[in-house]
């Protein structure tokens, strides 16, 4: 395959994906990256990406910063590959939105020109979930704290031991796709025990749940990292 004939697959995809050259100079960029992001193709092809995103990572550092140094541009034949990561990038509005990517390695055999395909996808909603489940947790340990053996509202059914598991895992802040695959059940069936616990602890969301749950001392408190 050839550059060309790559940019034009890339065209195809879903996902917003663009090019980068190893020194970071934006080579493509599809239509999918341009809905994404807000900027048009003419707009950032020949220009380094550090200035098109302006990306942060989760420590609110430059991420793309330090050259042909930066993790999200080493790479060695042989490897694992380049590990995904989240980015905090500036969309064309000045909206600021979390997107996961994932990265290919191309070497073009013809011109012996490596590049670095990303594939974006946006995870703004998810991050802030994140944020929101943290922010429970934190107020259910600090609750629980306060007194320990205080229980303000008694669910209407005890929890069986799978749905404490279920809790103390969203406590611990895994996702419903990571939650569902630990306990070997389909997503349709966490969601049917997620509606029995709320239905249980009288509360109306995951977030909820957990966070009494917590208050309660129905479930063990996640580890501190």
């Amino acid at each position: 395959m050839l550059t060309r004939e790559l940019f034009d697959l890339l065209e195809q995809t879903g996902d917003a994906a663009y090019c980068v050259t190893a020194d970071g100079e934006v080579r493509s960029w599809n239509a999918a990256a341009e809905a994404l992001f807000g900027r048009r193709a003419a707009e950032v092809i020949g220009r380094d990406i550090d200035e098109v995103l302006h990306a942060r990572d989760a420590l609110g550092t430059d991420a793309l910063a330090g050259g042909l140094d930066a993790a999200t541009r080493r790479w060695r034949p042989g490897s694992a590959g380049i590990p995904s990561f989240d980015l905090e990038v500036r969309a064309a509005d000045g909206r600021r939105l979390w997107v996961n990517v994932s990265t290919l390695v191309f070497d073009d055999v013809r011109t012996g020109e490596r590049l670095f395909v990303r594939l974006a996808r946006d995870v703004t909603a998810q991050r802030r979930e994140g944020a929101l489940l943290a922010r429970a947790i934190e107020l259910g340990r600090e609750l629980a704290s306060l007194d320990p053996r205080a229980s303000p509202h008694a669910p209407v059914d005890p929890l069986s031991e799978q749905e404490r598991r279920i809790l103390e895992r969203f406590a611990a802040g895994h996702a419903s796709s990571d939650v569902a695959r630990a306990m070997g059940m389909a997503p349709q069936t966490l969601r049917n025990h997620l509606h029995r616990i709320n239905r249980k602890l009288r509360t109306h969301s995951r977030l909820e749940a957990v966070t009494h749950a917590l208050q309660r001392g129905l479930i063990e408190p996640p580890a501190r990292p």
